[in-house]
């Protein structure tokens, strides 16, 4: 079956995914899938994500394949390794990893991943690291420095990426000084609706509008309302790395 696997039409993606393991990790302690096609938002385009656990594994990888007419994307990890990477998704405040073992299904279990989604949503409900002052200050600073870009820009073709920029910065800076995730790509819009979909709808219309009008008061608006209970836009006195 295994050396037919790539050519066959695409199967149901659970007993897909059941297949994966059964030809190629059937020796692994538990597995999960996760990703859209367990969220019910699956596309044309979707993938199989599957993290895999396998005490015989010496170091965690990524690997992606075609098989069973589906692109599958595994993550393995042996029974220790994943904790780096919750750490690693905790302190750079995008818990993948933690989301991926949280929201997936279980399709091994050797009596292991319920204690690992446990772990993980202990971590998910705890929330990030809270920004200090300071950091808020300086975080402050370059949304600020953006923002005087854009709104100085008179070159259309640097503006877009300008724009581009300031999404980023602005729904961390929204989403961390409230003690949220943030997100990437796709999970950018996503996390701020967890926290606020009233904000998040306000977000899409104001780029939303600039990229189809050039119009960019709506963007300027909502950047100043989040910076306004921090003081504000800043730029003068910001200092950073000086030496006294």
């Amino acid at each position: 079956m295994k050396e037919d696997a790539e050519t066959l039409e695409k199967l149901d993606p659970i007993f897909a995914a059941k297949q994966f393991l059964e030809n190629y990790y059937p020796n692994c302690k538990g597995a999960v899938l996760a990703g859209s096609v367990v969220r019910g938002e699956a596309t044309d385009t979707s993938d199989l994500d599957i993290v895999i656990f396998d005490e015989d594994v010496k170091y965690s990888y990524r690997e992606s394949f075609i098989k069973f007419g589906w692109p599958i994307e595994i993550f393995v990890h042996n029974l220790s390794s994943y904790q780096t990477f919750f750490e690693l998704d905790y302190h750079a405040a995008k818990p993948s990893m933690q989301r991926m073992i949280v929201e997936g299904m279980v399709l091994k279990d050797d009596e292991f991943i319920q204690q690992i989604k446990k772990e993980a949503m202990e971590i998910l409900t705890k929330g990030p690291e809270e920004w200090s002052l300071d950091r808020i200050r300086i975080k402050r600073y370059f949304l600020s420095d953006v923002l005087y870009d854009f709104i100085g820009s008179k070159n259309r073709e640097e503006e877009i990426f300008i724009a581009n920029t300031l999404s980023l910065l602005l729904h961390e800076f929204y989403l961390r000084v409230n003690k949220q995730w943030i997100g990437t790509s796709k999970w950018i819009v996503r996390a701020l609706k967890q926290y606020d979909a009233n904000f998040t709808n306000r977000f899409v219309e104001a780029f939303d509008t600039y990229y189809k009008t050039g119009d960019k008061e709506m963007i300027i608006d909502l950047t100043d309302e989040v910076l306004e209970p921090y003081e504000g836009r800043l730029f003068d006195g910001f200092s950073v790395g000086k030496q006294e």
